[in-house]
């Protein structure tokens, strides 16, 4: 019986919730319709208003706080893993090495320290301002409710008074339910009249003490870690001046072509002086490579926003690079005459001379041509030979590409890619390996960075025959030349 009673009530409490959102619907729909009158309170409109503004505004703020803290934790570890580095290359028997892993060790312990009070200090109050913020809205949407339920009642009481034939027992129930809701809603409209205001107005001293613990904890953070960079600088300038100029005294290290510790050492200076530990200048400027093989491994590419010089690149059999365009146009001007003396097994030495206006025909070569390729490719850069050669056979490769219709203007010469290269911007060209580029001069030669070449695809050309649809630049260390 006593189950059956509770099934009634709790099936009686949803009649009349279900009664309730009809009668509240019906209401809001005459209301609407201009059929019924509906109690307005602007002033607490406006608190409304300002509540809503005060809770975008707090929640765009805990959103950025979490940001800042994500920054920081990052920040972090970003130091935290500089500083390892810093332990890693640091030599044992350098000067200020223990120094040095105490500054990141108190390094680490500032960021924590740092992290964990802004969390206490500014994001747990911050959840702390905003957590009242849920209840204080549902209380207003309630009161919305009943305000609706209250013009309802007054409607359905004014309705019956003056109805033809009035009843004066209906009107009397009404009446009572007029003064329960109205009483429900005077009750909710005093106590959210009394809390938005003071809440709207909590706000100023909350960002006050938000934002003055944010900037004095940064203060205060950024005095301590400025105390430790000026402690790991004083340890660096110590290291600089004891080994001075950047010269370093280096252990040779055994290679796999080297012999053997024992089956050789170093001679003594002529003078009996004990012989000096060799010593190796650290310059820290990129030298070229040699003597590796090539396609031995993927080269990396050249920094991708060509600011600086690239990646070291693989050794290359012809050092263009190093020749610029203007110098090598410059060898076919009328004035150079260049004087190449030639020296072989079989016949003495002699000079020969090439005046630019006796060039002989071409498929024409005697011996002495040969002998003078020969000698320029032992004392000048390939690229200057390469040439050379080419106008002495009565062509010139670099220079043709302009006037020969199957070649790009300025044309220079022919390089086959050696591994995939992915474009990362619109100017670069992408590459694949056996790909063969036409290499084109820059338009305005400074632009180019070091370990850049600017051409077009042999395929793209052969199809479009427009540079500016087909041109880009690529890393000239994915390529080997081919002519």
């Amino acid at each position: 019986m006593a189950e059956m009673g509770s099934k009634g009530v709790t099936a009686g409490k949803i009649a009349s919730n279900v009664q309730k959102k009809l009668t509240r619907a019906q209401e809001k729909v005459l209301q609407k319709l201009g059929k019924a009158d509906e109690t307005k309170d602007e002033q607490f409109e406006q608190c409304v208003q300002n509540f809503n503004k005060q809770l975008t505004e707090g929640t765009r703020l805990q959103k950025d706080l979490r940001t800042y803290l994500a920054s920081v934790k990052a920040m972090h570890e970003a130091s935290k893993k500089l500083n390892e580095c810093l332990q890693e290359v640091y030599e044992p028997d350098w000067p200020g090495r223990d120094e040095a892993n105490k500054i990141a060790e108190n390094n680490d312990l500032l960021w924590m320290d740092y992290h964990q009070k802004l969390v206490d200090q500014a994001l747990l109050t911050m959840d702390t301002y905003l957590g009242q913020f849920p209840d204080i809205k549902s209380r207003i949407a309630k009161r919305g409710r009943k305000l609706v339920d209250y013009d309802s009642a007054r409607h359905h009481y004014e309705s019956l008074q003056t109805a033809k034939k009035k009843d004066e027992v209906k009107i009397a129930k009404a009446e009572e339910e007029l003064i329960k809701a109205q009483k429900v809603f005077e009750e909710m409209n005093v106590d959210l009249q009394e809390e938005l205001p003071s809440l709207w107005n909590s706000r100023v001293g909350f960002y006050v003490n938000t934002f003055q613990s944010i900037a004095g904890l940064e203060e205060n953070f950024h005095k301590e870690m400025s105390k430790l960079n000026q402690n790991l600088n004083d340890v660096l300038v110590s290291l600089e001046k004891h080994h001075g100029s950047n010269t370093f005294t280096v252990k040779a290290q055994p290679s796999d072509n080297a012999p053997a510790k024992g089956n050789k050492s170093p001679s003594p200076p002529p003078d009996g002086s004990p012989a000096a530990t060799p010593e190796i200048r650290v310059n820290h400027e990129p030298e070229a490579a040699s003597g590796a093989t090539p396609g031995a491994s993927i080269p990396k590419s050249p920094s991708q926003l060509r600011k600086g010089p690239p990646v070291p690149p693989p050794p290359k059999h012809t050092p263009s690079k190093e020749i610029k365009q203007e110098q090598i146009l410059s060898l076919f001007d009328d004035t150079f005459v260049p004087e190449i003396s030639v020296t072989t097994p079989s016949q003495p030495a002699e000079a020969l001379e090439v005046a630019g206006g006796t060039q002989p025909a071409p498929g024409a070569q005697d011996p002495g041509e040969t002998a003078a390729s020969e000698a320029a490719s032992s004392s000048l850069p390939a690229v200057v030979v390469e040439t050379f050669s080419a106008t002495v056979n009565g062509t010139v490769e670099g220079s043709s590409g302009a006037g020969r219709l199957d070649l790009p203007p300025g044309f220079m010469f022919k390089v086959q890619a050696q591994h995939d290269y992915t474009a990362t911007d619109t100017d670069e060209l992408q590459l694949k390996a056996g790909d063969m580029v036409l290499v084109i001069p820059f338009q305005n030669p400074e632009e180019q960075d070091e370990g850049w070449l600017m051409g077009v695809k042999e395929s793209d050309w052969n199809q479009h025959k427009e540079l500016e649809k087909c041109r880009g630049v690529f890393p000239e260390n994915f390529t080997e030349r081919v002519q």
